[in-house]
């Protein structure tokens, strides 16, 4: 894996899109101060996901998008693309070329992407992080970095180790777990507060569920007793109107006959009367009766009006339905086809993918093969122009080597003198120099300093530790605050009345007093069951609620009341009882009672005659004639009350307490502040004073050098001189040699041409982007389709759903339309039934006017039989008034009978809430009695269950119809909070095995990665530093998982260890020393060097670029530099310039230069 090509627009002074092709190997960017090479560096680490804008040089991270100059105009974004040749398969992704781009644009909105898809910036991390490239960039070195990799602490020297080791990603995933962990531990005891407050509610409540359970069966049992019997009423009351209809119509028909007798002999009467009184009584008579029979006959027709509206009103069919129910299950059925044949197309496109993958991988093969040729054939041509270009080169050094050792022989002899002279005047300057003493005293101030700093982070450390202690105090009490809080709403509408806050509803009756600790029980049962009743001001304020509905408790608060009487011996209950609000309350409704140990003092206590209740610890009452346990070890009113009251106090008990800890925590930080200033002062002071020594021993140690040296080199030309005379007749001979080695290396035959093996090349890789491109159709294709499935199978199932609910309105239609046909159907039966009586009554009006002008034409002839007429109309009336008497009897009779039919058709409404028609259809005596076994119907059998069923329904005594719903869903609730509990305990156990895991993953990985470190530290100081020793040390070895690493450096002939003490070129050599050790022990695919090697001499030049040699093997490194020496060692060379204010890149191969050079030359 290598950088194969770097691509910069509009990134500071790259105005113009640059290209920079990356060799393998050592590339070299070189270029005067200011000409934009450490742009250069900035690019790469910005592409690779830098977020500080100090590290890129910047104030701010616009600072980078390039901001014009005179002649061009300023960029509106920056654009780097990094190409990586991932042949080898470092970075874990599916592609032989991985491309990264970052984009900035002025606004302030960024895009990062990965071979063109757009990714997050995490994405890109994690990406680079297993190849030991991080956000910390220790593969990119760039200018003042060493200074800061020498002043980083012991902790910092581990990050880069780390980083390189791959450690990073680790210690975030256990970071990760920690956050969560830390979570987990609050919602573990809101939990588990919660499901212990609910498991104490489920048993009182199990009990009242049962009992309404078998409440329900029972109460199924009355009503169906109840039905029964009044359907046995209903039936006997019918038969009975039935009767007395029928009789009253006899009796009707009884009386028109007698009337029409009676009419007769009034008639005949009034006509001999008349005919006396010229007949006028009789007319009189007449007339009334036809009136009385015209009214009689309207009241009939407007019966038979509203009737017939009626039925006219419920003749009309409901309107059906409008759907289709067989073409909604046909669309369903097609709805599941279509998801089927979808699935299908899913199927079938996932085994094409399959097999475009597989010709995707044999494309790409067979283009990296051809690949390979190419660079096979490259490199043996590159490595015949090379070899020839090096033996041109070595015969060009034979000639050029005579001819200098001819002239160095000359030189030689004038620099032995030259040499003399120097050793002189070195040893003048050494004699005016002055040794240069360590300064103790400031180095004491500073660990005193430290030692202050140390104390004051490890208060921080012990108050941080408090605070976050009181955290949890102060969380685990307000939540059982909460929790109480809401237990102690009423379970009937008296918590409505509290919650609406009506003028005159002062509050809970528990939240106005307070009970001695232990007795909460006792007085809640005393009070019961006003114990969480609404105290109002007035108890005429009650009346407002009474008729509202539901169960509502509510006591007034008396100002006023008689102290309750002294009971020698006990306790009496208000003694243990405080509220001065409610006081005269209290003391009304606790007279008499008082208070005691267990039951056996309770039977003692009622012996007094003053005491008429006693409760017990427990919550169990007894009075004279009953005693009530309490049945249940939840808590009650009160003392919930009691504990919601504690769980305040300690809540805000921790709250206060958090808050004096947070108070100190500000003042220890300020003071802990305050000392790092203080160390960091005395550190820069020491610094500064190591400095200014390590310049003087540096001037001094110049001296001695250029002293050592000048008589070094006066000895030294001396035996030069010697051997370069030795030498001039070898160089004659290695002159013949090379060139002879240089004639045969030309009549060697010529490599092939790699042109067409390129060509072929280029074919197979376009084949291969035509095969990723085909794959990436074929996988959006499958995608499309899923979208599809999905779709199909939403619709699919809402036609389901479409069916389910037009049988339920199908079903609803036809029991309305079943009831519509039989409210018309009574309603024509009362129609039928009325229409006789209407004909009688016009029948008989009809006949009142015949008699009326009958007896206007025999006017003349009744006074002849007024005396036998009137014997005859005493007769008929004696008579009638007996069958009128016993009509208007039976009348009465009958009305009775309609108002119990009435009364009981309510009940059954009301009851039961069915139509006495259904309910004798169902429940009337002709039907079978539902049991196991049925049997036929017998009231007294049905009475006898009916009171049996009464007396078990009272057994069961109060009932709470909402038990079951209540319980049940607590039940749920509870079940779900055991199952969380259980869920969160499992997570908490999981990530505290993760931190287990990362932590022992970490130990391990950091341990083997420092050891490499300080094997290869040991090899490189060495090599810098010849005859000098350096090491790595760890500061707590105990602690794998948190020591820092110090670096020991005592060059040759120096017996000091401290970085300090050291030069400004030996600071700089131990700190590249540090890195390669860290390169070598976990080598990344390149690095970067910006001037590293700036402040070092030749000699130590020489020994960083064997260093650098050494690294080329195993990386590719690019290199900023003004060293020609570096530049030689090169393969690649660019030239950076600027002009107009924006940066241009020029390139170069070494290898190319040097064939061309060496072909100009022969």
């Amino acid at each position: 894996m290598h950088l194969k090509t770097l691509t910069i627009r509009g990134f500071k002074s790259f105005a113009s899109t640059t290209t920079m092709n990356l060799e393998p190997g050592i590339t070299c960017v070189v270029g005067p101060n200011g000409s934009g090479k450490s742009n250069v560096v900035d690019a790469l680490a910005w592409v690779m996901g830098e977020q500080g804008a100090k590290n890129l040089r910047g104030g701010q991270m616009a600072d980078v998008i390039f901001a014009g100059t005179s002649e061009r105009a300023p960029l509106g974004r920056a654009q780097v693309s990094l190409t990586i040749d991932n042949t080898d398969g470092a970075l874990p992704i599916d592609y032989s070329e991985v491309t990264i781009s970052r984009t900035l644009f002025r606004g302030g909105g960024s895009e990062y992407s990965i071979n063109g898809t757009q990714v997050r910036l995490l994405d890109i991390q994690e990406l680079l992080s297993d190849t030991g490239m991080g956000r910390q960039m220790h593969v990119i070195v760039g200018q003042g970095q060493l200074d800061a990799i020498l002043g980083a602490g012991p902790e910092e020297r581990r990050g880069f180790i780390e980083e390189a080791a791959g450690v990073l990603k680790h210690r975030k995933r256990k970071e990760r777990a920690l956050r969560k962990l830390e979570s987990t531990e609050g919602n573990l005891v809101r939990v588990r507060d919660l499901t212990n407050e609910i498991h104490r509610q489920l048993r009182p409540l199990a009990k009242q569920a049962e009992t309404a359970r078998k409440a329900g069966v029972i109460q199924a049992e009355v009503r169906d007793a109840q039905a029964r019997l009044l359907a046995d009423d209903l039936a006997s009351l019918k038969e009975r109107l039935d009767a007395g209809r029928a009789s009253e119509e006899a009796t009707n028909a009884r009386k028109k006959v007698l009337n029409e007798q009676l009419d007769a002999a009034k008639a005949r009467l009034n006509e001999a009367e008349q005919l006396a009184r010229l007949g006028t009584p009789r007319t009189q008579e007449l007339t009334r009766l036809w009136q009385e029979l015209s009214t009689t006959h309207t009241s009939l027709m407007t019966l038979s009006s509203v009737s017939n509206e009626r039925m006219r009103g419920v003749a009309q069919p409901l309107p059906a339905p409008n759907f289709d129910l067989v073409a909604l299950d046909q669309k369903s059925a097609k709805a599941n086809e279509e998801d089927a044949d979808l699935l299908e197309q899913v199927q079938a496109s996932g085994q094409t993918l399959a097999d475009v993958i597989k010709a995707r991988e044999e494309a790409e093969t067979a283009a990296r093969t051809a690949l390979d040729e190419v660079h096979r054939l490259e490199a043996e041509q590159s490595n015949r122009r090379e070899h020839i270009a090096r033996l041109i080169g070595d015969v060009n050094a034979a000639k050029q080597a005579l001819a200098s050792r001819v002239a160095e022989v000359e030189r030689m002899k004038h620099a032995v003198a030259e040499a003399a002279e120097r050793t002189k005047l070195a040893s003048a300057e050494m004699e005016g120099l002055e040794e240069v003493q360590a300064d103790d005293q400031m180095a004491n101030a500073h660990e005193d300093a430290v030692r202050a700093r140390d104390e004051a982070r490890d208060l921080v450390d012990s108050l941080l530790s408090q605070e976050r202690e009181a955290q949890s105090e102060r969380a685990t009490w307000t939540a059982r605050r909460d929790t109480l809080a809401q237990s102690l709403q009423p379970a009937d509408e008296t918590a409505e009345l509290l919650d609406a806050e009506y003028p005159g509803v002062l509050g809970s009756l528990a939240s106005f007093i307070s009970t001695s600790a232990g007795w909460e029980n006792a007085i809640t049962a005393l009070l019961d069951p006003f114990a969480d009743a609404a105290v109002i001001t007035d108890l005429g304020l009650s009346l407002q609620f009474v008729d509202s509905g539901g169960r509502r408790r509510m006591v007034a608060a008396l100002e006023q009341s008689v102290e309750p009487a002294t009971i020698e011996g006990w306790t009496r209950a208000v003694d243990v009882v405080r509220g001065e609000r409610v006081q005269g309350l209290i003391n009304t409704l606790l007279a008499g009672a008082v208070v005691c140990e267990d039951d056996r003092e309770a039977i003692r206590a009622l012996e007094n005659p003053l005491v008429t209740k006693v409760a017990t610890r427990t919550g169990d009452v007894f009075t004279p004639v009953s005693v009530l346990t309490s049945g249940s070890d939840h808590a009650s009113v009160l003392a919930r009350h009691a504990d919601y009251e504690d769980a305040s106090r300690r809540a805000d008990a921790a709250n206060e307490q958090l808050e004096v800890v947070s108070q100190k925590l500000k003042e220890a930080r300020e003071r802990y502040d305050a000392s790092l200033k203080v160390a960091n002062e005395q550190l820069q002071a020491l610094r500064k004073a190591d400095s200014e020594r390590a310049k003087a021993m540096e001037v001094r140690a110049r001296a001695s050098s250029r002293l050592r040296a000048a008589q070094g080199e006066q000895e030294r030309l001396a035996t030069t001189l010697k051997k370069i005379e030795e030498g001039v007749e070898r160089a004659r001979e290695r002159l013949v040699e090379a060139e002879s080695k240089q004639a045969g290396a030309q009549a060697l035959p010529q490599v092939a041409d790699p042109a067409q093996a390129r060509e072929k090349a280029e074919q197979l890789e376009e084949a291969a982007r035509e095969a990723r491109a085909k794959e990436t159709a074929i996988r959006l294709d499958i995608r499309t389709l899923e979208e599809t499935a999905r779709r199909v199978r939403d619709r699919a199932r809402s036609l389901r759903q479409q069916v389910a609910k037009a049988r339920c309105d199908l079903t609803e239609y036809e029991r309305r339309e079943a009831a519509r046909k039989r409210e018309y159907q009574r309603l024509s039966e009362i129609c039928d039934r009325i229409a006789a009586p209407i004909r009688v009554a016009e029948a008989a009006l009809e006949e009142a006017s015949q008699q009326l002008r009958a007896a206007e034409s025999e006017r003349t002839e009744a006074s002849e039989a007024a005396a036998s007429a009137r014997h005859e109309v005493d007769e008929i009336r004696a008579s009638l008034l007996e069958i009128t008497d016993a009509a208007h009897r039976d009348e009465i009779a009958l009305q009775e009978v309609a108002l119990r039919y009435e009364h009981t058709v309510t009940r059954a409404r009301d009851e039961l809430a069915l139509e006495a028609e259904q309910l004798i259809d169902e429940f009337g005596p002709h039907n079978l009695v539902v049991a196991e076994d049925p049997y036929p119907y017998v009231r007294v059998e049905q009475e006898k269950r009916l009171r049996s069923a009464k007396r078990e329904l009272d057994r069961l005594g109060k009932i709470n119809p909402l038990a079951l719903e209540e319980h049940e869903a607590l039940s749920k609730r509870h079940q779900f909070l055991v199952d969380q509990l259980r869920d969160l305990t499992e997570s908490k156990n999981d990530l505290l095995g993760i931190v287990d895991e990362v932590d022992q993953r970490v130990e391990e990985v950091f341990t083997q990665a420092f050891l490499d470190t300080q094997e290869a530290f040991t090899h490189v100081f060495a090599t810098l530093f010849p005859g000098g020793s350096g090491k790595l040390v760890l500061t707590d070895p105990q602690n794998m998982l948190e020591t820092g690493v110090e670096i020991e450096a005592r060059p040759a002939g120096k017996k000091i260890t401290r970085l300090s003490l050291l030069s400004g070129g030996e600071r700089s050599l131990a700190a590249l020393a540090l890195l390669v050790a860290i390169f070598k022990a976990r080598p990344s695919p390149f690095y970067v060097l910006d001037e590293v090697e700036a402040a070092l001499d030749d000699v130590n030049l020489s020994r960083l670029i064997t260093i650098f040699k050494e690294l080329q093997q195993d990386s590719q490194l690019i290199i900023i530099t003004h060293q020609k020496r570096t530049m030689k060692i090169a393969d690649a060379l660019y030239g950076v310039t600027m002009r107009a204010g924006v940066t241009q890149v020029v390139s170069s191969k070494l290898a190319d230069t040097k064939q061309a050079q060496a072909e100009s030359n022969g």
